[in-house]
């Protein structure tokens, strides 16, 4: 077992001296150390932010109004302003590498910057003969692919909304969020190939396109060489023109996209942000805390309907070449993306927190990352054994950074930074920008405890609004029912008093077992460390404060069975590692962990079934990687 806050890797002076946040604190004269850097930037805002506009050059007109108006959830920034998320994005040498574009059968295409442009040129000009404008919808349905960010970037050079799900998602799921934002163009692929196999999806786009009453146009990308329907528009017809790249600068708080939750209970809300939030956090984050910029290869693997894909294009706002990876991550088999990150001569490598440890689990021994200088993990809290296996069996010379943030700023509000060291299971610091902290029940801030994991002050990719949402009550009662006027972000976290965080899970799955309250990711720490384990989930069902009984799920490793001898052992390490409560009342094997198309266990869901509401109702299949093993947690009659 690994020691969680064991020390894994300590940045050298030259790291130091050679990270950007390092020329950005002398261009500030602050040479303190972050912590302080930090604490500047939440205490002094207006200050903060105006240095990031200046420092990255972001080309438009700041104009004279005050840098910030109002407080959460109604505060206003950069009021004047004008600016374009494209512009930004497009702008530098056209000669250099902007995108690179790899899938599981092999094949690779890459864009200089001055090709991306002209294809963007005349994507844009399609659209614009499409009738395409300023605020209007463009939705797409498309995987990770070259036509997804070009139909993107020329859809926000309009200062019109974009729109996305992945290919996997089922047609209600779909229109269940493009059917609340009302578009008037669909972009989308006649299928898609992952792990080995070609999904056809022309009948499922027919069925999404008759349930948009406002389309007046579907423009089909025949990723299975398919030709576009009669009453369908082709991509080439779509880019057939030539045309002039502009760009129609907008307000900083004019929508960009619309991003939605998980949508796995209920109606996904569609989060609207801003080009100007989107621009200003992206520079920092991705500059200050991934240290990327000109010369590197960023890769980050996702589908165009998870928050990452969104935040993996940003690299071009920092010079970065964008790696973009259309398939799964484990065909032909789990060693597939470090291959893929060797190939391209990745610097920085993002995935889920569920991929490195079945990259650990099955012995992954990756080869030939001399590129590599940092490793970005999210989607659930990486245990310390994950950041272990990193130092011994990825590369001992590299940055790891576990990030927590969420769909609904479109970042990580804590993560890791160059200047930090790296210790197992902690992620080193708050970002730049965040006031993050740990509150209790009576919304007093905490260190060393864990509590709820609050924002006490505004950043600027905080949603703009939830689409359909005219009053705000929607936004306010989804972050600021419990503390008002403060972010609840619904994470349990504890912050230790050197600044470093460790995130426990979900505060709405928590265990609480005779008053010892624990975030449910100490116990799958604990649980799935064992050989014979490929994944599990834990459930309490007590309620309005009466204890209930503690089901523990698991997931067996091939050739492996739940004997009496593992279940002891099993019970033995919960009783010992955490306590004599959290050792559960009844181990189920499942033949799969229910979990989000983005990778996130789903625990409230399976509880809910538990407590007897039905399947049916109780999760949408559509939101789900695996919806087929939700039948297995349902009450046997």
């Amino acid at each position: 077992m690994v020691e969680e806050g064991a020390l894994l890797w300590e940045p050298t002076p030259d790291v130091v001296r050679a990270a950007r946040i390092t020329r950005y604190m002398e261009r500030l004269g602050r040479t303190g150390d972050y912590e302080d850097v930090w604490k500047w930037s939440v205490e002094s805002p207006a200050d903060f932010w105006t240095s990031i506009w200046d420092y990255f050059g972001v080309v438009g007109t700041r104009g004279d109004g005050p840098v910030i108006q109002g407080t959460m959830p109604d505060a206003e920034w950069f009021a004047g302003s004008a600016l374009n998320y494209a512009e930004n994005a497009l702008r530098g040498h056209p000669g250099r590498t902007a995108v690179i574009f790899r899938n599981e059968s092999g094949s690779r295409w890459q864009y200089s910057l001055g090709e991306l442009r002209e294809e963007v040129a005349r994507v844009r000009a399609g659209l614009v003969r499409l009738g395409v404008g300023r605020g209007d919808r463009v939705a797409a349905y498309v995987p990770n692919i070259p036509e997804a960010l070009i139909a993107f970037l020329a859809t926000a050079s309009l200062g019109a909304i974009w729109s996305s799900c992945s290919p996997d998602f089922g047609a209600p799921s779909v229109t269940d969020r493009f059917a609340q934002i009302e578009p008037k163009v669909l972009v989308a692929v006649d299928g898609y190939r992952y792990g080995g196999k070609a999904y056809d999806r022309s009948e499922v786009v027919r069925e999404i396109a008759g349930k948009l009453p406002t389309l007046q146009a579907t423009v089909w990308i025949p990723a299975l060489g398919a030709d576009a329907p009669d009453h369908g528009l082709s991509w080439d017809d779509l880019r057939a023109e030539t045309a002039p790249l502009e760009f129609e600068r907008v307000p900083f708080g004019h929508p960009l996209w619309v991003l939605y939750s998980s949508g796995t209970t209920g109606l996904p809300k569609p989060i609207v942000h801003g080009h100007g939030g989107i621009v200003l956090e992206h520079l920092k984050s991705l500059s200050f805390h991934q240290d990327l910029g000109e010369g590197d290869v960023f890769f980050w693997y996702t589908t165009t309907g998870w928050m990452m894909w969104n935040y993996l294009i940003g690299g071009l706002l920092v010079g970065s070449t964008v790696l973009l990876y259309d398939g799964s991550a484990a065909h032909p088999d789990t060693g597939a993306l470090w291959r893929l990150a060797a190939e391209e001569g990745v610097t920085y490598f993002g995935t889920g927190a569920p991929y490195i440890m079945a990259s650990m689990k099955a012995g992954v021994k990756p080869q030939g990352l001399d590129r590599l200088r940092g490793i970005g993990s999210t989607g659930s809290p990486l245990p310390p054994e994950g950041f272990a296996w990193v130092y011994s069996d990825v590369k001992p010379d590299v940055q790891l950074g576990s990030f927590s943030g969420g769909t609904d700023v479109c970042t990580g509000f804590v993560g890791a930074v160059p200047l930090l060291p790296i210790r197992a299971g902690v992620i080193p610091c708050r970002c730049l920008g965040a006031s993050v902290e740990s509150f209790d029940p009576a919304g007093a801030s905490m260190v060393g405890e864990v509590g709820e994991l609050v924002i006490t002050r505004p950043m600027p990719s905080m949603p703009v609004m939830f689409w359909n949402d005219p009053s705000g009550d929607r936004y306010r009662e989804s972050y600021f029912a419990d503390y008002p006027g403060v972010w609840r972000h619904g994470d349990w976290i504890k912050i230790l008093p050197d600044g470093g965080c460790v995130i426990y899970g979900r505060s709405d799955s928590t265990l609480n077992r005779g008053g010892v309250r624990m975030g449910t990711s100490e116990f799958y720490r604990v649980v799935e460390r064992f050989v014979e384990i490929a994944d599990s989930l834990v459930i309490d069902t007590g309620q309005l404060g009466q204890e209930g009984r503690l089901l523990l799920f698991v997931t067996l490793a091939d050739g492996a069975s739940l004997s009496d001898e593992l279940t002891s052992r099993l019970r033995t390490a919960l009783r010992t590692e955490l306590s004599p409560r959290h050792v559960p009342d009844e181990i189920h094997v499942v033949p799969g962990i229910p979990r989000t198309l983005s990778g996130k266990k789903l625990e409230v869901p399976v509880r809910k079934i538990l407590l007897g509401t039905p399947v049916e109702k109780a999760a949408n299949p559509d939101a789900m990687a695996n919806p087929e093993v939700l039948t297995h947690f349902a009450p046997q009659q």
